[in-house]
């Protein structure tokens, strides 16, 4: 075993009562960090989850060492370690190691293979097989008599038998990898001929065939010449320490990658928006020669369980024949397979406006068009063309919320026309209303992410976010412009935690 020639300094025994108290804490801890490790859904799909399980695995083996090394420090020094020439004489536990170092309380000379690891946490000592005892082993080489001297665990480590005998320096290169081993004979050479510590880790493979890998700690021995005499060391099993930490960082690296696709994704996905929608800075007014022109705005509200755009729009247009086209929409999905499905749905929609279609026809066009897009989605639109002659607005709808008409304060929903989601079906029929608007009536058509679970239930068929919306009444007539009330609207949703994306826009009729 060691000898004691290379311990400078006495340890300074800590208090029994301050190592309890640390034992108890391990204890304690690791049990919390084992239930979090326990709760944790392992999903291989999802980084995020990966790389929370794999910190947990990781917490765990390093509590369980730290838990085993507060045990071993509360026994004391193993009497075996204790040199037959001087019974009295003390063992520092630092061993002249970096205390830094990666085997921690492991550089403590062999006194982690004679104690019980099981008292850290209060319990009978564990079986050896898979326990800290069998991840420990020493093991000293004696250059004048050639003898070498190994601890039970390192045969278990190595996988080697006993009867074998001890490995001598010269032998174990060859369980090494052929890529480590010069790693080794640089430690074991620094050592013996240069005095330096070792410290270092290489593979091996076992006799059984399995891979583990092995951290490597000691000192040289001198005699009373200052020559070396034997080398020790303390070998240590981190293996599961080093899969768990390999399985952290591959975790994180794929959560990172996740991110920065999602961050990409996204960038594209607002700047697709941005060049599609609308670029409103405040009112959009069409100047018409009739009696009641339009004031317009709008405004986007993304959702706030995810950090992608969706697929909802907005527009506003002056048609040729001195029309105005109104419309809102909202496609099924996030980022930026939604963003360009909107905006092909969209120019397909301003085009077909253009050309004269109205709100029916155009929503039956719609329905086709997503039915045989290449990315199928489900779709709910509204469709409004606004005659400024007639004062009339003819609008039709596909599976979306109707608009809410406020006059002289009061507000109520339109009765919506006949129409399914686009693309829910093939050769759908769809039905066109036709209201008549008075100058200063407000209308406002939103997508349902804006009203959609804003009440205590938001469930289904839950009304309270329409309900909301009407009681903007009084704001929304008195409002000086269209902004003023799409910022009246956006105070009072702005804040929601919604689960979807959601447009509003307010259209005033003037005077």
């Amino acid at each position: 075993m060691p000898s004691p020639l290379f311990a400078d300094r006495p340890a300074q025994p800590p208090e029994p009562g301050a190592v309890d108290a640390l034992i108890s804490q391990t204890r304690r801890l690791r049990g919390e960090v084992d239930a979090v490790r326990r709760d944790a859904v392992a999903n291989d799909d999802d980084p995020q989850q990966r790389w929370q399980r794999a910190l947990c695995d990781l917490a765990v083996h390093q509590l369980d060492d730290l838990g085993a090394h507060l045990g071993q420090l509360r026994a004391g020094v193993p009497a075996e370690l204790v040199p037959e020439d001087d019974p009295g004489a003390e063992v520092g536990f630092d061993g002249g190691l970096d205390a830094g170092s990666d085997a921690g309380f492991d550089g403590a000379l062999d006194a982690s293979l004679a104690t019980d690891p099981g008292a850290a946490y209060g319990q009978a000592a564990p079986p050896r097989t898979g326990s800290l005892l069998s991840r420990v082993g020493s093991a000293e080489w004696n250059l004048l008599t050639d003898e070498v001297s190994w601890s039970e665990e390192l045969y278990q480590i190595f996988g080697r038998a006993h009867e074998s005998g001890p490995m001598s320096l010269d032998e174990m290169p060859s369980m090494v990898f052929a890529e480590d081993q010069s790693v080794l004979q640089g430690m074991v050479t620094d050592c013996l001929i240069d005095g330096k510590p070792i410290d270092g880790e290489f593979r091996i493979v076992r006799t059984d065939g399995r891979v583990r890998t092995v951290h490597m700690t000691g000192e040289p021995v001198l005699d009373t010449d200052g020559c070396t005499a034997s080398m020790w060391a303390v070998l240590r099993d981190v293996s599961e320490l080093r899969r768990s930490q390999r399985a952290v960082r591959e975790s994180r690296d794929s959560l990172e990658r996740s991110r920065h696709i999602e961050q990409t994704e996204r960038r594209v996905a607002v700047e697709l928006q941005e060049a599609v929608l609308p670029p409103w800075r405040g009112s959009l007014r069409f100047a018409h020669d009739g009696p009641a022109p339009l004031d317009v705005a709008a405004h986007y509200l993304p959702a706030a369980t995810t950090g992608l755009i969706g697929g909802d729009w907005y527009d506003a247009l002056a048609l040729p024949d001195g029309d105005a086209l109104l419309t809102v929409g909202d496609l099924t999905g996030h980022g930026v397979a939604a963003t360009s499905s909107m905006a092909m749905l969209l120019g397909a929609l301003r085009g077909m406006a253009v050309a004269g279609i109205r709100p029916a026809a155009l929503m039956g066009h719609l329905n086709q068009l997503l039915e045989t897009s290449v990315q199928p989605a489900l779709g709910s639109a509204m469709c409004c063309r606004y005659d400024p002659v007639a004062q009339t607005v003819a609008w039709a709808q596909a599976g979306h919320p109707a608009p809410l008409l406020f006059r002289d304060g009061a507000g109520h929903v339109l009765r919506r026309p006949e129409g399914v989601l686009l693309g829910a079906t093939t050769g759908a029929v769809y039905g066109e209303a036709e209201t008549r608007l008075l100058p200063g009536d407000v209308l406002v058509l939103h997508t349902d992410g804006l009203t959609r679970g804003s009440g205590a239930a938001g469930g289904l068929g839950d009304d309270t976010g329409t309900r909301r919306l009407l009681a903007l009444g009084g704001r929304l007539s008195g409002a000086r412009d269209a902004q003023d009330g799409v910022r009246a609207v956006v105070e009072e949703f702005g804040e929601e935690q919604r689960e979807d994306d959601a447009c509003v826009m307010v259209v005033r009729v003037g005077h």
